[in-house]
């Protein structure tokens, strides 16, 4: 374990559910307190099959809270508990609670508080093997870690239902090292303002068709999820519906983006060009829907969209300026022309022929470029792992 005494006034609201692995949360709450912690526990009525209310209570010195409402308290515990909360650790994370969770359903009170917590969240499973390796869950779990949750994977050994495989509750260590490098050490752009953009950009051909690309936004998403979680202030403008505790502004062009970030971009930090944007439109627009004739072929004229990544590179004024470059071939030759041509602080690029990253995939892979041309290559991981891993070095430089 390497966690440093961590600093006074934070609060972990500790999620216990139905598991055998309940029981080990006392100790838990001992390193946890031990740390200096506030400690207030939010149990599951199955919770206490496997641990008592009196010892968490004790061991917390807090109230125990479980039902959704108390007459005693002014304020409905799912809003006031979410409130109080620096962070929420889910400790053994139950597959059940895992698939409420994922599905929004919010049916006691470790679920409510969940569904209305805007802060950190930590998720740490514990579950018979073949239960982990259930595709429903595991989708829910890939579903969870997309929307920002820290996914603690349990660990491979004998299990309380006399088998051996995956489906330990990873290390207490673990958990608490976690817990303790998001709230005490993972606030390094805390006073950055940071615009990143995701998506792929839309240009409409007539009111029913349109151009685009295949991005998904996973990408620029991580992105500004793990910006926001290291303390920055940041917007996203994005292609698509999102919603987020930080801004979201929605754009659908080239044209539209490019407006967007000009606007954005006085105010920050740094601007990381995430999306991928059309390099053309339709050079007219039909008002009405086009109708399909008897020719075989249609023309349609194409021109030239804003280069947004080189316009807002011409003039940085002191702010950070950070391209994406999705390539198909001759990935790190043509990175390099791009970061000389458009003026850019930094290059990522990232190798869309793969079929097991970019475009859509939850993994990537990528080069980090700057502009002397030192390169820093990234290995495949998730894409949650991976914006970490940009922002941390092109911020620690």
């Amino acid at each position: 374990m390497n966690t440093k005494t961590a600093k006074l006034n934070k609060t972990v609201l500790l999620g216990i559910t139905g598991g055998i692995a309940a029981y080990k949360m006392s100790e838990l709450i001992r390193m946890y307190k031990k740390q200096r912690f506030n400690v207030k526990v939010i149990a599951t009525p199955n919770a206490f099959n496997f641990v008592t209310e009196l010892t968490l209570a004790t061991l917390s010195d807090n109230k125990v809270y479980s039902d959704n409402f108390d007459i005693k308290e002014y304020s409905p515990e799912h809003i006031s508990l979410a409130d109080e909360g620096d962070i929420l650790v889910i400790a053994p994370a139950s597959a059940n609670t895992i698939s409420k969770i994922a599905d929004g359903i919010c049916d006691n009170l470790l679920t409510s508080v969940t569904c209305a917590f805007n802060k950190p969240i930590i998720i740490a499973p514990a579950m018979n093997t073949n239960m982990w390796e259930n595709k429903f869950i595991q989708a829910n779990l890939k579903k969870l870690k997309s929307n920002g949750f820290n996914v603690l994977e349990p660990e491979s050994g004998f299990l309380a239902c006399g088998t051996e495989g995956k489906g330990r509750l990873c290390s207490l260590e673990k958990i608490l090292d976690k817990t303790v490098e998001i709230l005490e050490h993972n606030q390094p752009l805390k006073d950055k303002k940071i615009v990143i953009t995701a998506g792929g950009t839309i240009e409409k051909l007539d009111p029913v068709r349109y151009i685009s690309n295949f991005s998904s936004g996973k990408m620029g998403t991580a992105l500004a999820d793990n910006a926001y979680m290291m303390g920055a202030e940041v917007e996203l403008i994005s292609t698509f519906d999102i919603e987020r505790p930080y801004k979201v502004t929605k754009v659908l062009s080239a044209e539209d983006m490019l407006t967007a970030v000009e606007g954005s971009k006085k105010n920050s930090d740094c601007v990381i060009m995430s999306a991928a944007v059309a390099d053309y439109r339709a050079e007219n627009y039909a008002e009405q829907k086009m109708k399909k004739t008897n020719d075989d072929k249609i023309t349609i004229s194409f021109v030239k969209n804003p280069d947004i990544l080189k316009t807002i590179s011409e003039n940085k004024d002191g702010v950070k300026i950070v391209g994406f470059c999705a390539e198909s071939e001759n990935l790190l030759d043509n990175a390099k022309t791009k970061i000389k041509t458009k003026g850019c602080d930094y290059i990522i690029a990232n190798d869309i022929s793969r079929k097991d990253i970019g475009f859509s995939s939850d993994e990537n892979e990528v080069y980090i470029i700057d502009r002397d041309l030192k390169t820093k290559h990234l290995k495949k991981a998730a894409k949650d792992k991976i914006a970490k891993q940009i922002l941390e070095y092109i911020f620690g430089e």
